[in-house]
């Protein structure tokens, strides 16, 4: 099973949508649609690679679709094409960021070769990311093990984002964009289950921003009726309601300058979210029960653990108020999909419970560690959370955490093991061999992990979903991540 680019395109007339099909769909996975309003969906559910669109779409223009693309996949590649004016096109490179621009008629060859040549450029800059971030966090290593070598648990200190901990590829990208946003002052709108950590990584974005002398101010919008919520974001007269007793100032304007954190913004109802927008659009505040309308200079970040996008699709978020609040979007994986961040949360937790109540740990056993990446976490970095602290209630002062400190529940956990001794026999006498098969090992243990979703265990293994395609062609996989060579023995 070989990897294939996914193209889309968008509102290309039917001659180009049946040249560039031709074309194209030689190499690649072609996907189109003509409404701005379908290609957003298509996108983000088929992880598209490289968009090719019109300039002239029905309600809109290319460089402004474009334009929010942008900030929503960054990492796809966008090229346009169309009639544009000079004083266009340099809008489209401003503003959208464009990669190529293709003026009509196409020639086949010439797109191909524009869309070959994209596609490289977008992943040698996937590697070039990907090794500097690796010599970055290598060094960062080196650097922090010759300055303190007194336990296991301050050698493998990981990089991190202001509190927020890290070192896998995904969570390095992550707050590598979640910089550039602090950087501006757009909303961000931040999603992820519950547990990953949504409100430190809205703290780190504030801590890095302009706005960092300034409050930041947290409201948890889940369970709250209208009137309530109004009172606690725009404040309130005395009277303007039955338990009114006293004025109240407000999130809003008591964060004038600063920046105010929305978490649960899914469950607003949508009469308060007209609300919201208004103060989106204008940044103005009317307290209940008064006629005064205030300006107030306010960022927000705003957090859900459900896809607000589906929302919209439901009819029950406001897709209006969504693109308000989209400036930036930061989807923050689970932990069970970034294995590698496992470990040093835990160490790092541990480390930090054990100083809370003045209790010296050494470290964690190595098979503790792997029972603890074996394990799906539906509670994520809060549920390991819990588990480490219990963990160091019970165990002594200065010892080891081992299996016998784990629940129940993740000590009679099995993590897959690789019995390399035995595949080595198997495999040669070449140290080359030795470490090929070992690799292979590792891949199909990732693919059957993520039942065969490439985008994923890519992520997990450090590749890009190209680097991961070219594995398991060489090694011989298939969909069950079983070698052909042992399908041929079986036989």
């Amino acid at each position: 099973m070989e990897h294939q680019w996914t193209i889309v395109t968008l509102g290309l007339e039917p001659a180009e949508r049946m040249l560039a099909s031709s074309v194209l769909g030689r190499h690649y996975h072609v996907l189109e649609t003509d409404r701005p309003e379908e290609a957003l969906p298509l996108i983000e559910e088929s992880q598209a690679d490289l968009l090719l669109c019109e300039q002239n779409l029905p309600g809109t223009t290319g460089t402004a679709f474009l334009r929010h693309c942008r900030l929503r996949f960054p990492d796809m590649v966008r090229i346009l094409t169309g009639d544009l004016s000079e004083r266009e096109l340099q809008r489209a490179i401003d503003d959208a960021a464009v990669y190529s621009f293709i003026r009509k008629p196409w020639l086949g060859p010439h797109l191909e070769l524009e869309v070959r040549r994209a596609l490289e450029n977008r992943e040698l800059a996937y590697r070039h990311r990907h090794l500097s971030r690796k010599l970055k966090f290598t060094e960062d290593i080196v650097k922090r093990s010759s300055q303190n070598a007194n336990s296991t648990l301050e050698r493998n200190a990981p990089p991190s984002f202001h509190k927020l901990l890290y070192c896998s590829p995904s969570m390095a990208e992550l707050c590598n964009l979640a910089r550039k946003a602090a950087a501006t002052n757009l909303p961000v709108l931040i999603q992820g289950e519950t547990g990953t950590g949504k409100e430190l990584l809205a703290r780190a974005i504030h801590e890095n921003s302009p706005r960092r002398d300034q409050p930041l101010l947290v409201q948890n919008c889940g369970g709250m009726s209208d009137e309530l919520l109004h009172s606690e974001l725009f404040g309130h007269k005395r009277g303007s309601f039955t338990g009114a007793v006293s004025d109240r100032l407000g999130l809003f304007p008591a964060a004038n300058g600063g920046t105010v954190f929305l978490d649960e913004i899914s469950e607003i109802s949508p009469a308060f979210q007209v609300s919201l927008l208004r103060f989106l659009q204008e940044g103005e505040v009317k307290p209940l029960g008064s006629d005064r309308v205030q300006r107030c200079d306010v960022r927000i970040i705003a957090a859900s653990n459900r896809p607000v996008s589906e929302l919209v699709a439901e009819g029950r978020f406001r897709q209006d108020l969504y693109f308000r609040l989209n400036g930036f979007q930061l989807t923050i994986p689970p932990l069970r999909e970034r294995p590698d961040d496992i470990p040093l949360l835990a160490e790092h937790l541990a480390r930090r419970y054990g100083e809370s109540i003045n209790r010296r740990i050494l470290g964690i056993a190595p098979e503790v560690l792997e029972r603890l990446k074996a394990y799906h976490w539906p509670g994520n970095v809060r549920e390991l959370e819990n588990e480490m602290k219990r963990m160091v209630a019970l165990a002594e002062d200065g010892e080891f955490l081992t299996i016998r400190n784990l629940s129940k529940h993740l000590a009679s956990l099995v993590p897959p093991k690789i019995n390399c001794n035995n595949c080595l026999r198997l495999k040669g006498e070449t140290l080359k061999e030795k470490i090929e098969f070992v690799e292979s090992e590792l891949v199909r243990e990732a693919l059957q992990r993520h039942r065969w979703n490439q985008s994923r265990a890519a992520a997990e293994l450090g590749l890009s979903r190209v680097g991961l395609a070219n594995k398991i062609k060489r090694y011989g996989l298939d969909s069950r991540g079983r070698l052909r060579s042992e399908k041929k023995r079986s036989r």
